[in-house]
């Protein structure tokens, strides 16, 4: 039952991680323009992102660019780009075939290899995680060390932005349910034996067996193996008071020939002595 708590808890962090990544993508606040020394007119706050550079200004006008052409974009948001997509697609997997694999599900139900799915989404959302985390915590990397340099103006400087930080909680959150989704493996101990698992949940295939079961007993009815064994007791019982019946009848038979003997003994020395 803990298994099947975990795979449980483990498949809405993967949920919530694949959507924290959706969000990161798309929107474009991976960088803020950052308001310092001369630069403290805050009127107009410039953001980027993967897919466009935005400008919102104080009257609530609101206005995005997308980049234009994908082969002049820099080396490093072409591989944020791609890594983001990419897990986003290992995600979707994830939740896929830890569905089929999860304990709380009917498909594949008493099958040795049902907890091996449910690693395999484990191991996709963990590899979704890590793809997101690497370009988050590379953009990360890049406006801190743009912040702290010295020879950079002020008006190109960027903070770190809002999407960076839901970027970094979803891949932390994609990984740890992948995580726990992978525990579902220790607990197929008879896996590799093709015997069935024990399941919290009842048999919903009807038969009342399990498909892989190498072993079988027969059911037999309550009262059928109450009758039975009520019998067994009788022909115990009437064994036994055979047995003690015979045993009787042999210790008296010695008893009374010792005790004819002698009465044959004393009736012929009476005889003897009433003669003589």
């Amino acid at each position: 039952m803990a298994i099947a708590a975990l795979e449980f808890m483990g498949y809405f962090l993967g949920i919530f991680g694949m959507f924290g990544t959706l969000v990161a993508t798309l929107l474009p606040y991976w960088a803020t323009s950052a308001h310092i020394g001369a630069n403290i007119v805050t009127a107009v706050v410039n953001m980027k992102g993967l897919w466009m550079e935005c400008v919102y200004q104080s009257t609530g006008a609101f206005q995005c660019e997308t980049y234009n052409g994908i082969l002049g974009l820099t080396a490093d948001l072409q591989a944020a780009r791609a890594m983001m997509v990419i897990s986003l697609i290992f995600s979707v997997m994830a939740l896929a075939v830890s569905t089929i694999g999860m304990q709380c599900t009917v498909c594949m139900d008493g099958s040795s290899v049902k907890s091996k799915v449910a690693g395999v989404g484990g191991s996709l959302f963990l590899l979704a995680g890590l793809l997101s985390l690497i370009p988050v915590s590379w953009k990360t990397h890049e406006v801190v060390q743009t912040f702290y340099t010295n020879n950079m103006p002020p008006s190109l400087k960027f903070e770190i932005g809002d999407c960076l930080y839901v970027g970094l909680a979803s891949s932390l959150m994609s990984m740890l349910g992948g995580g726990l989704l992978s525990a579902s493996c220790c607990d197929d101990l008879d896996g590799g034996r093709g015997t069935r698992r024990q399941y919290p949940y009842p048999d919903r295939t009807g038969i009342g067996m399990s498909r892989g079961a190498t072993h079988s007993m027969p059911y037999h009815p309550p009262i059928l193996q109450s009758a039975a064994n009520h019998n067994v007791a009788n022909k115990s019982q009437t064994l036994n008071s055979q047995t003690s019946t015979s045993t009787h009848s042999a210790m008296l038979a010695p008893a009374h020939d010792a005790s004819k003997s002698t009465r044959q003994n004393t009736a012929a020395g009476y005889d003897v002595t009433g003669y003589v």
